[in-house]
């Protein structure tokens, strides 16, 4: 496969198919002053299984260079080299703490973060001219890293056989031949550590962290580009002799895109990953494909007043390293992509629930939680928009979240394009978890999730509407899913398109899909497949094709309604569009849809086809003959009819007080709210008695984001408050609002796009900024 990709397409250049990262130990700084995370990561590597085959004969295709060259990327502005200034990065022997780079320091670094040499250290001579080393023409392998937004200031071998009591790892046999290979014995022993069993974790931990902080056996050289850091050591020219125990000194940029600077609610700071679409890679270098799974330990510190939370197993408690300042370590034992890493550092306040005694139920009627390894995720981050407003909100989204921990942590996918593997699952099950956690009766159970399932069903619709049909495809590399360059480098297609950040679709059809199956088989027996899927597959990675092989292995009886891996490729993952099934043609016939919420390729079918499965039209029909969506037809009609009163202005000023208006639940009043923005005129009185009569400016971050729609459709200027307030307190949620305001060209509604724009710019996620920038400007 050859890597060939757009401006929208985020590369994943690690050479993962020749050396693996087994585990990571970090040792960190914190600088709020200077929005600066500095210090060093250590990489415990093992080569991989095909290299250690072909251990005798040198690897083809070993060298980036191949990949720079079909990148089309510039050619590199710094030559391999060590820093200059090596004494700040120096290390001490022994398990004391890191010295990291001093604050207040030069930056010598370019505009990649790379440096270059004005002297020679460590016996490894290096040139002042970038010419000296022909960088596409040498033969040394290259360890090849995702690395952007990052000042790289120096990498060296780590001497592991400096650690006391580790010559238990290596034979004496080894011991004698040490003399004539040192480097052979230092790799021999980080094999022996990385591969020790899972019981012995703690003893791993421990040597893991005493090498870390194990004096250097020499630099190595580097170059960094705009997605990598790429390091070798002169004369290797095979994975197998590279060190596999380096050391990297860095630090990050302000403006890297891994992180997010920012101030809490009482306007202290913070620092926190902020799920990017380069991941992690402004953070650490790293390597992102998920096939490099690896265990971490990490070490940070950050003045007295902070608190460091992190995705890791154990609950830190902080210790003095210096007056004023405290160090947080964690760790993670079961192997993670790199991109499950997460750090937030702020001053926030544990805030602990009363327990709930007696009535306290564990409920293991999914996912039943038997050992350590199965729990994860360790942080959930939730934005502050699902707060407020009752509980519905705050617990759905806890539930989508609780459910990556099966789907997106304990097994992942093997090609991040094919997201839906995480999302879709996690939309599916988060209803059932939801109603597990309220204790619903079967049947409100299954009210209220067709009333969400005609939600979702209307937010695809207009999702397909209004964007670009290779975006709604949930697996776009088709046959190529899951392949890779011969060093393991690829891309994710349309990985780094912003627009796509706003965009449901992956969750949405994955979601459908899944009911689908759930529909057919009963849901008894679906729930047991996938319970006996996440024992089978915990901690594996997989395609899509993994999970419907062994989905209509388990319940056969599923292939008697036309299922195949092949169908379900062609009329669901691999198309735009609505979802579609078998479909009967012949001449003429008229249909009873509107086409318009389907792809061009469908609207060019139905010309010549009289009947055309859509499982999705048909089942919506079902949906709104629900109790609970009469429901909100009947409140709807009493609205319409209240908006037709005020504007008559009849003498008898009958008030909507006096109509009786049901209790509703969140998403029914979400419905209602989206059938009156399909209302060409409401009026500000009918406006006004409608937020009176719901206090729509006191539920969810959803209810009000509908509210908003309505104000500005509406000119309702009564309102414009509320559009303010949601555009500065729900930032991410509120982009869509933006362009509603500018799109009734009012200039009054465009003045407080452009005044909230400018109040929250310097808050907002810079996928979020670049959207609504484009749309003001």
């Amino acid at each position: 496969m050859e890597l060939d990709f757009t401006q929208d397409d985020l590369p994943l250049v690690a050479n993962t198919s020749h050396i693996l990262v087994r585990h990571y130990v970090l040792d960190l700084d914190v600088d709020f002053s200077s929005h600066v995370i500095g210090g060093s990561i250590v990489l415990f590597l093992e080569p991989g299984r095909r290299c250690r085959r072909r251990s005798n004969e040198q690897v083809e295709g070993v060298h980036h260079s191949q990949l720079d060259e079909t990148f089309h990327n510039p050619l590199h502005a710094s030559c391999y080299g060590p820093v200059p200034n090596a004494r700040a990065c120096s290390t001490k022997s022994g398990c004391n703490d890191f010295p990291v780079v001093g604050k207040g320091e030069n930056d010598t670094s370019d505009k990649n973060g790379s440096h270059g040499n004005t002297e020679q250290a460590s016996g490894i001579s290096s040139s002042k001219n970038c010419s000296d080393i022909e960088i596409h023409g040498s033969e040394d392998f290259l360890l090849v890293l995702d690395c952007c937004d990052l000042s790289v200031l120096k990498v060296e071998e780590v001497d592991v056989m400096a650690v006391p009591g580790i010559e238990k790892f290596i034979s004496s046999t080894k011991l004698m031949d040490a003399s004539e290979d040192p480097g052979d014995l230092r790799n021999q022993i980080v094999h022996e550590l990385v591969t020790l069993p899972a019981d012995h974790w703690r003893e791993q931990l421990h040597y893991y962290r005493c090498c870390s902080q194990a004096p250097a056996s020499g630099e190595l050289l580097f170059v960094t580009g705009p997605w990598s850091l790429e390091i070798k050591k002169a004369g290797v020219q095979l994975p197998k002799d590279f060190p596999q125990a380096i050391r990297i000194f860095y630090k990050t940029k302000p403006e890297g895109r891994s992180l997010s600077w920012t101030t809490d609610q009482s306007d202290r700071s913070c620092v926190y990953t902020i799920g990017s679409p380069i991941n992690n890679r402004a953070l650490f270098p790293c390597q992102e494909p998920p096939v490099a799974m690896s265990t971490w330990q990490a070490t940070v510190r950050a003045d007295a007043c902070f608190v460091v939370l992190m995705s890791g197993e154990n609950a830190a408690e902080p210790t003095e390293s210096e007056e004023g300042r405290y160090s947080w370590s964690y760790y993670v034992t079961m192997p993670m992509p790199a991109s499950t890493f997460t750090v937030a550092v702020g001053c926030w306040a544990e805030v602990k629930r009363e327990t709930c005694g007696a009535d306290a139920k564990r409920n293991d009627a999914f996912f039943p939680l038997s050992s350590k390894e199965d729990v994860s995720p360790h942080i959930i981050f939730l934005s502050q928009s699902t707060l407020p407003g009752g509980n519905h909100l705050c617990g759905t989204r806890l539930c989508h979240e609780i459910a990556h921990t099966w789907f997106g942590l304990a097994i992942g996918a093997r090609d991040w394009t094919e997201e839906w593997l995480s999302e879709g699952f996690a939309t599916h099950l988060e209803d059932a978890f939801w109603s597990s956690a309220q204790q619903l009766p079967v049947g409100e159970a299954k009210e209220q999730q067709d009333l969400k399932a005609l939600l979702h069903w209307q937010r695809l619709r207009d999702e397909i509407q209004n964007s670009e049909e290779d975006l709604q495809v949930l697996r776009p590399n088709k046959e190529n899913t899951g392949k890779v360059c011969e060093s393991g480098a690829s891309v994710i297609k349309h990985g780094l398109n912003t627009g796509k950040t706003f965009l449901q679709v992956h969750y949405l059809k994955g979601y459908f899909l899944l009911r689908s199956f759930a529909g057919k088989a009963g849901e008894a027996a679906y729930f047991a497949f996938l319970r006996k899927f996440v024992q089978d597959f915990h901690g594996q990675l997989i395609l899509s094709q993994d999970f419907l092989h062994s989905l209509l292995k388990e319940i056969p009886q599923l292939t008697g309604y036309g299922l195949s891996v092949e169908n379900v490729f062609q009329e669901w993952l691999d198309c735009s569009g609505i979802p579609k099934i078998r479909m009967y043609c012949s001449l003429g016939g008229d249909s009873p849809w509107d086409w318009s919420s389907f792809s061009s390729s469908t609207r060019l079918i139905v010309t010549s086809c009289q009947q055309l499965q859509f499982p999705l039209l048909e089942e919506s029909q079902a949906w709104q003959e629900g109790r609970l969506a009469q429901q909100v037809n009947e409140e709807v009609a009493k609205w319409i009819q209240v908006n037709q009163r005020a504007r008559k202005r009849s003498k008898k000023k009958r008030q909507c007080e006096e109509d009786v208006f049901q209790k509703l639940l969140p998403d029914q009043l979400v419905l209602v709210l989206e059938h009156l923005l399909k209302e060409k005129t409401l009026c500000s009185k009918m406006l006004e008695c409608l937020q009176k009569t719901y206090h729509l400016r006191e539920q969810d971050a959803e209810v009000r984001h509908r509210w908003c729609e309505l104000v500005i459709k509406h000119k309702h200027t009564t309102g414009y408050g509320d559009v303010e307030t949601f555009l500065k307190d729900d930032q991410a949620m509120g982009v869509y609002l933006y362009g509603e305001l500018m799109v009734n060209e009012d200039a009054n509604q465009q003045e407080l796009a452009y005044k909230s724009f400018a109040a929250v710019r310097g808050q907002m996620d810079v996928s979020s900024a670049k959207i609504v920038a484009e749309m003001l400007l």
